[in-house]
C-alpha cells in the first residue's frame, strides 16, 4: 500500500462521542433502508433486518478521480453495448473458455439455443456499474493518485427507472428475479418500488428456482413472456422487463432444469437486464482482452462513437492483466503466477461474479498447482496486477460491532445504457424504430463507495465483505 496523501482524517472519538453517531447510525440507516436481512439460519422467519455495514465517517477521495471516473461512464456504457451486439467477437473469446470453463459454456448454449430459433427482442438493457480503486505507485513519490478499474459489473449490479408506452391486452408488469433467502431485499426494494409509486408498474419478485412455475411464453413467433402471482392467480401479466438478480453465479443453477429455465426466459420476448450476451460481455476473459497492451479491440469498439481523448481516457484506468495461456503474454504471466515472491503483487481471478472467488498473493503457486498439470484449466482465468491505494482510515461499523484502521475504497460508478441489437431475426424492424445498433438511452447514473479493512481480499457488501460508504472529496 501507496504511503497516504490525505489530510489526517476521521478524528478521534470519545466513547460518549461514538456512542452518539452508533444510535444516529443504526436508526437512520433502518428508516431510509440501508439494511439487509440475516441470514436464514439467524432469521428463519425472514422477518427480521439489519443495518447493513457501513462507515462511521465519510473516506477520502480524491475529488479528480472521482470526476473522471463519472465522466467516462457514458463511453463505457457504449463499449460494453457494442461489445455484446458482436457476436462474431465474442464468440471468439469465448471458445477460448467452453472447453475450461463449464459455467460459460451453459451461459454460451444459452445464446446458441435463442440464436437457432431467432431472437424475437431487438432491445437491450444494460445496469452496469464499474469498479476502481485509487492507485499510486509507491515507486514514484511525486506520481499523482489515478483510477484504475477493478472490474466491470453487466448483471446484478443497480437499476434505473423505465416507464411504459404502449397499451397491450394484458397488464404489463416488470419482473426481479431473485435469490432464494435474499438477503440483499432492502436495496432491490429501493428499485422496484418507485416502479410502482411514480410509474405505475406493477413489480414482482419471482425466485430463480420457481421460473418455470409462474410463467409462460406463448407458442406463437411473438414468444410473448407472462407472469401468473401465485398471490393472485387470476390474473395474467405481460412481462416487458426482466431484471437478473440472479443467475450470475454457478451456484444458482443447481440442476439441468434451472438452465432450461434461463433458456426459456432469454427466447421471450422480453427485454432482458442483461440479455445472455451483455452478460457474457462481463468475463474477466473481455476485461483482460481490453486491457493487454497494445490491443485494438478498444479503439475498435468506439472508434464510431467516441473521441480518441476519450477513448485513451478509458485505458488509462486498465490495470495490467494477462491470460494464463500458450502466448507470450501468458507464459510471462504463468512465469509470474508460479513464483511465490513475484504473485504477491498480483491477483488471480476467475470468470465469476460475486465476492469470494479471487485469489490473492501468495496464494497463487498453490492455487494453480491445486488445478492440476492440465494448464487449459488455467485458462479460465485472468492475472491482475495488484492496484496500489494509498493508506486511509476509517471505522466500520458491521452487525453491531465497531471496528478501526487502515480500509481501502472501492468506487462504483453506475450506467444504464438501452440500445438495439439489429438482429431480430424472428421479428424485424417496425416502422419508426431507431436504425439497427443505435443507442437509445445512456446515463452515467449515480455512484457507490464501498469500503473494507485493509486486510480483506474482496469487497461485495452483500456478500459480507465490504461496508457502505460515502465520499468526501479532497484536493490532493
Amino acid at each position: 500500500m501507496a504511503a497516504s496523501i490525505y489530510p489526517d482524517f476521521p478524528p478521534k472519538t470519545t466513547f460518549e462521542q461514538q456512542k452518539y453517531l452508533l444510535n444516529n447510525i443504526n436508526d437512520w440507516s433502518i428508516l431510509n433502508g440501508l439494511a439487509v436481512r440475516p441470514s436464514a439460519a439467524t432469521d428463519r422467519s425472514e422477518s427480521l433486518a439489519t443495518t447493513a455495514p457501513v462507515t462511521l465517517f465519510p473516506s477520502l477521495f480524491p475529488r479528480t478521480c472521482f470526476d473522471e471516473a463519472k465522466a467516462i461512464q457514458k463511453a463505457y456504457n457504449r463499449l460494453y453495448a457494442a461489445i455484446s451486439r458482436d457476436r462474431d467477437w465474442l464468440k471468439q473469446i469465448v471458445v477460448q473458455l467452453i472447453e475450461v470453463d463449464d459455467f460459460i459454456a451453459k451461459l454460451w448454449n444459452v445464446h446458441l439455443e435463442v440464436e437457432k430459433e431467432g431472437y424475437v427482442q431487438d432491445l437491450s438493457l444494460g445496469l452496469f456499474r464499474s469498479d476502481y480503486m485509487i492507485h499510486k505507485d509507491p515507486a514514484t513519490p511525486d506520481a499523482k493518485p489515478t483510477i484504475k478499474q477493478v472490474e466491470f459489473n453487466t448483471i446484478a449490479s443497480s437499476f434505473g427507472g423505465l416507464s411504459s408506452k404502449s397499451s397491450p391486452s394484458l397488464p404489463l408488469c416488470v419482473l426481479f428475479i431473485v435469490t432464494t433467502p435474499e438477503t440483499n431485499i432492502f436495496d432491490q426494494t429501493s428499485l422496484s418500488t418507485p416502479l410502482q409509486t411514480t410509474y405505475n408498474i406493477p413489480t414482482f419478485r419471482l425466485p430463480f428456482s420457481s421460473i418455470m412455475d409462474h410463467t409462460s411464453v406463448s407458442t406463437d413467433k411473438e414468444r410473448i413472456l407472462t407472469y401468473t402471482p401465485p398471490h393472485s392467480p387470476d390474473i395474467i401479466y405481460e412481462v416487458t422487463l426482466i431484471y437478473f438478480r440472479a443467475g450470475y453465479s454457478p451456484s444458482h443453477y443447481p440442476s439441468p432444469a434451472s438452465w432450461s429455465a434461463r433458456l426459456h426466459l432469454e427466447r421471450s420476448a422480453a427485454i432482458k437486464c442483461p440479455s445472455i450476451l451483455t452478460h457474457l460481455a462481463g468475463s474477466k476473459k473481455i476485461q483482460q482482452e481490453l486491457a493487454t497492451p497494445n490491443s485494438p479491440h478498444l479503439t475498435n469498439f468506439l472508434s464510431s462513437s467516441s473521441s480518441s481523448d476519450m477513448i485513451e481516457r478509458v485505458r488509462k484506468t486498465f490495470a495490467a492483466i494477462y491470460p494464463l495461456d500458450s502466448t507470450q503474454e501468458g507464459k510471462h504471466a504463468i512465469s509470474l503466477a508460479m513464483d511465490a515472491k513475484e504473485s504477491e503483487g498480483y491477483v488471480l481471478k476467475p470468470q465469476r461474479e460475486g465476492g469470494g472467488n479471487n485469489v490473492y498473493g501468495s496464494k497463487i503457486p498453490a492455487f494453480l498447482v491445486g488445478l492440476g498439470d492440465d494448464q487449459q484449466k488455467w485458462r479460465s482465468h485472468i492475472l491482475m496486477e495488484l492496484i496500489k491505494p494509498p493508506t486511509l482510515r476509517n471505522t466500520i461499523l458491521r452487525n453491531g460491532e465497531v471496528q478501526s484502521g487502515e480500509v481501502i475504497g472501492e468506487l462504483g460508478v453506475f450506467g444504464v445504457c438501452l440500445w438495439r441489437n439489429g438482429q431480430n431475426e424472428a421479428g424485424g424492424k417496425k416502422d419508426g424504430e431507431a436504425e439497427d445498433g443505435a443507442i437509445l438511452e445512456n446515463w452515467q447514473a449515480g455512484f457507490l463507495l464501498r469500503t473494507k479493512g485493509r486486510e480483506s481480499e474482496e469487497g461485495g457488501v452483500a456478500a459480507g465483505f465490504g461496508a457502505v460508504d460515502s465520499p468526501c472529496l479532497v484536493d490532493v
